[in-house]
C-alpha cells in the first residue's frame, strides 16, 4: 500500500509535465476525467518490475478522440516490457475531456508520463 501511495504522489508531481501536445495548437488540451488521480488508480506496478527493482518513467503517446475516448496508445520512451504495458493499460482505462481548437472538439495527441518508483 505504501508503494502505491508513493507511486500516486510521484504521478502527481509528474502532472506539471503531464501532456506535451504535438504541433497543432489547441485552446484546450485533453485531460483525464477525474484528474491525474484517475490514471493513478489504474496503474499497477508489475511484480516482475518490482522484483527486478526497475524504476523510472514511461512516456505514452495517446490519441484522444473528439468524444474523449483513447483511440490508441504508443510508448515513445519505455522502461520495461511490463511497465510499458501497465502504463498503456492505465491510460486506456480513463476517459478524457476532448481537445478544443477554434471552439470545436478535435482529435488530439498527447504524451503522458507515468512514473514507476519503489519505496
Amino acid at each position: 500500500m505504501q508503494n502505491i501511495s508513493k507511486l500516486f504522489l510521484i504521478l502527481l508531481f509528474a502532472a506539471a509535465a503531464l501532456f506535451a501536445q504535438d504541433k497543432k495548437e489547441l485552446e484546450k488540451r485533453p485531460f483525464p476525467i477525474g484528474g491525474i488521480e484517475a490514471i493513478g488508480k489504474h496503474v499497477k506496478y508489475p511484480e516482475e518490475a518490482k522484483k527486478a527493482n526497475i524504476e523510472g518513467k514511461v512516456f505514452v503517446e495517446a490519441v484522444i478522440s473528439k468524444d474523449g475516448k483513447v483511440l490508441s496508445t504508443k510508448v515513445v520512451k519505455g522502461l520495461s516490457k511490463e511497465c510499458d504495458a501497465a502504463a498503456e493499460k492505465a491510460i486506456k482505462a480513463v476517459d478524457f475531456t476532448p481537445g478544443e481548437k477554434d471552439g470545436k472538439k478535435v482529435k488530439a495527441t498527447v504524451t503522458i508520463p507515468i512514473m514507476f518508483k519503489l519505496k
